[in-house]
């Protein structure tokens, strides 16, 4: 019986039960040598179609080593479904494989390094490899005995947290003694204490049909004890150590694979001599089952495949680490290798990026949450007045917010802006929370300029923090926030000058935060003046729309008022088309049980609507002269005047009115931007809450000088 008999059987199948029975013994039929799928070639997934693959847009995923793994066509011992179905899914070869980690060296750099080697056991713990291999340098050393003693037991304290075996290799911080002419120094310096209390200097064991070897690149000279990396003459295997290797590469022969573990990466040359090239590499070659070899020392990452066999330098776990280029190898990091009968797959992963699973719990999602959408409060502000000053002024504020999780929360609270006139004291502070605690940081800003000008930029507060659970620190989104501005009497007052909103249709705008404009569910009006110049076949006048929300369109001239309502938008299109150069009021009513645009007072177009439907919310800013995309950025931008916009809870308008040239507001007043000041590059809010919407683009106010319909 074929494959393709199978599948022809399943296209007939009458119930999903009987199919299985048929889909498992097909395969029960198949002998063992017919259970082998061919896997696609590497060279076949290079040729896969563009047209099959239309929003990939790199081959990252082509350049890979290795060879497809080998995959078993299922079979009713070891696959089981009620479903009946064309594609056959191949199962992974039983084979042994295993996965094994490599440490770098630890010493080099700080006495704190020992952070860094406790985050590595943390990570690989929870990976639970079969063992951990190290490549030397294990502790500072460089030291006497007693100190030696106790860095050692510090390094083997946290390697001891490890789930799994471990193994050490030696490396020169390991047994170099100073200092040299102190006469207590024993001939082979620390030595002895490495093999009293690490292990061997050279080993090798089997695991799962492999051979780990571990050889000791620091022993110097045989006659003196000198020791010393930089020296070529002291970079050679001794005779004894080279039978050991020998024996250990004989005693590997049978194996799939062979793992050499050193310190010094000798085959690099240099002060290392030509040693290694001489007399080890060639014996590694001669074994034909040597995969790899790996060393550290250099601090970075480094690959030197040579006659058939991976040459390995690791970078740091803990030891001094310049980080020139951390994505080039430079960084703290550690090696895992997984290990297949005819293959080894390897990888770097950085020091502390491995995620608990099991830690991310329902509470701790939701405390972090927390954390990144944390109010922050202001006393005080930017004092603003749009007189001219002769001197700074001094402005002082604080910051406040707490802690509303159950563990502790790290934080630092800076200052900062874009328009380099400012002055902090302090520019920042920082420090722990602990859960329920609260913080309040005080701050001085002085603005280095006679006056707050359209060239001017706000002082933003930002708040950084990192969650501190049990076993791991969650570094939490930055909260940013713009310190209050606090605005003189003076601004606060509406002049006898009426001035309007001027936008030129080619980036022009005011943004409004959708937090501040905090709409409710229910009836509700947005309203203005507008005069255009000029109508193009897109226009958005007053908008927060995108699948939600409502807005104003003004499109070659006719008026299209909107609200997302019921899973779809409710438009009123009036058979009318605004002319320019002329001023109309306009005013999009949403009573609950109908839409109306009024125009100059006259309802124009009215939409029947049910109030039992909810309005989509967004959180994209509502547009003066624009439309918002996905992203919150403007488009379709309005070209001409625009003056005293109005947004109102409740229906202010439910018959024909005379519209008001310049409006007023009251307790329903939501957002009332009369367009008759800004204080620098803000244009103020009249309503109840007194906000400031910043100008883009050349948007600017003029004065109104006639206001006759035309």
């Amino acid at each position: 019986m074929t494959i393709r008999f199978w599948r022809c059987c399943l296209q007939q199948t009458v119930l999903r039960q009987l199919s299985f029975i048929v889909y498992v013994g097909v395969f029960s039929l198949l002998g063992v040598e017919q259970m082998m799928a061919i896997s696609p070639s590497v060279e076949e997934e290079k040729t896969e179609s563009k047209d099959e693959t239309p929003h990939l847009s790199h081959d990252h995923h082509l350049h890979r080593h290795g060879n497809p793994h080998k995959t078993m066509q299922p079979s009713a011992q070891r696959f089981f479904t009620t479903r009946s179905s064309e594609i056959v899914l191949p199962l992974p070869s039983e084979e042994d494989a295993f996965t094994f980690a490599v440490f770098g060296d630890r010493t080099g750099g700080q006495p704190e390094g020992v952070d860094v080697l406790a985050d590595a056991v943390r990570d690989v713990n929870l990976i639970e490899p079969d063992l951990v291999m190290t490549v030397g340098d294990l502790i500072n050393g460089y030291n006497q005995t007693a100190e030696w003693l106790i860095q050692m037991r510090e390094f083997k304290a946290i390697m001891n947290r490890l789930l799994c075996p471990w193994f050490p290799v030696a490396g020169n911080h390991d047994v170099y003694w100073r200092p040299l002419n102190d006469p207590e120094m024993p001939k082979f310096q620390h030595q002895e204490h490495y093999e009293m209390h690490f292990g061997p200097l050279w080993y090798s064991f089997k695991h799962k049909q492999c051979a780990f070897t571990v050889i000791y690149s620091d022993e110097g000279d045989e006659e003196t004890g000198e020791k010393s990396f930089s020296k070529p003459h002291l970079q050679k295997i001794s005779d004894e150590q080279l039978s050991f290797l020998k024996q250990a590469l004989a005693r590997g022969r049978d194996c799939n694979h062979q793992f050499i573990f050193l310190h010094h990466p000798r085959w690099i040359g240099g002060n290392y001599g030509d040693d290694w090239k001489r007399r080890v590499h060639p014996l590694l070659v001669k074994a034909g089952n040597v995969t790899a070899v790996f060393a550290g020392h250099i601090h970075h990452m480094r690959s030197d495949p040579s006659d058939g066999i991976e040459y390995i330098a690791l970078a740091t776990v803990g030891g001094g680490q310049k980080g020139v280029v951390p994505e080039a190898g430079y960084l703290h990091q550690y090696h895992l290798v997984t290990v297949r009968n005819d293959q080894v797959a390897m990888a770097a992963f950085p020091v502390g990026q491995a995620m608990d699973v099991r830690e991310i719990t329902s509470s701790l999602q939701e405390e972090t949450i927390q954390l990144a959408r944390l109010p922050l409060t202001f006393k005080g502000g930017i004092q603003v007045s749009s007189a001219t000053r002769e001197k700074p002024s001094m402005n002082q504020f604080s910051v406040s917010f707490s802690n509303p999780t159950s563990r502790p929360v790290e934080y630092t609270i800076s200052l900062d802006s874009v328009d380099n006139r400012w002055r902090f004291a302090p520019d920042h502070t920082h420090g722990t929370l602990n859960a329920g605690e609260r913080c309040e940081a005080d701050f001085q800003a002085v603005y280095q300029a006679k006056q707050f000008e359209r060239s001017s930029e706000m002082v933003q507060v930002t708040l950084s923090q990192d969650y501190l659970a049990p076993a791991t620190r969650y570094s939490i989104p930055e909260v940013k926030r713009n310190v209050p501005l606090i605005f003189g009497d003076e601004i606060s007052s509406r002049g006898a000058v009426n001035y309007a909103l001027t936008l030129d249709g080619n980036g022009d705008c005011v943004l409004l935060e959708s937090n501040k404009v905090a709409l409710p569910q229910g009836p509700f009006t947005v309203e203005c003046w507008l005069n255009a110049q000029k109508f193009a076949n897109r226009v958005g006048l007053l908008a927060k729309t995108q699948q939600s929300e409502f807005g104003i369109f003004a499109s070659r001239g006719q008026l299209d008022a909107s609200v997302f309502l019921g899973g779809s938008y409710k438009n009123v299109r009036p058979d009318l088309k605004l002319k320019t150069d002329r001023w109309y009021h306009v005013a999009m009513v949403y009573e609950g049980e109908s839409l109306t645009l009024y125009i100059d007072g006259k309802p124009e177009g009215q939409l029947p609507t049910k109030s039992s439907m909810k309005r989509k919310v967004n959180g994209l800013p509502f547009i003066v002269g624009a439309d918002p995309d996905a992203r919150g950025r403007a488009n379709s931008f309005f070209n001409g005047e625009i003056d005293e916009i109005r947004i109102s809870r409740g229906a202010r308008y439910s018959k024909p009115f005379e519209p008001k040239r310049r409006l007023t507001s009251d307790q329903d007043t939501v957002i009332f931007l009369d367009c008759d000041q800004v204080v620098g590059p803000f244009l103020i809010d009249r309503g109840p809450q007194g906000h400031y919407f910043r100008l883009t683009g050349d948007a600017h106010l003029t004065e109104v000088k006639d206001e006759a319909n035309q």
